[in-house]
């Protein structure tokens, strides 16, 4: 199945190449993929990953080892931001 993978702010780096300048890339993954599996090819810091959504609706730090993907969703993640 497909899905949208968009990584923001600093994270775009850890994005292919040639994915980066548009913070996003599509993926085939697995049916019932959970959001650990599909960041975890990206070598992404967990101490980064901070806000997740899944079409726009945030998922809790405790279900993202479980939260499962179905066809066409977008899972977006920020690291923290600070700011002043």
């Amino acid at each position: 199945m497909q899905i949208t993978f968009k990584l923001y702010a600093s994270l775009a780096q850890y994005l292919p190449p040639e994915a980066r300048s548009g913070n996003q890339v599509v993926l085939d993954v697995a049916p019932g993929a959970t959001i650990a599996q599909v960041i975890e090819p990206f070598a992404l810091p967990m101490k980064l990953v901070h806000l997740v959504l899944i079409n726009g609706v945030y998922v809790p730090p405790e279900e993202r080892a479980t939260r499962t993907l179905a066809e066409g969703d977008v899972l977006a993640i920020w690291p923290p931001i600070a700011g002043g």
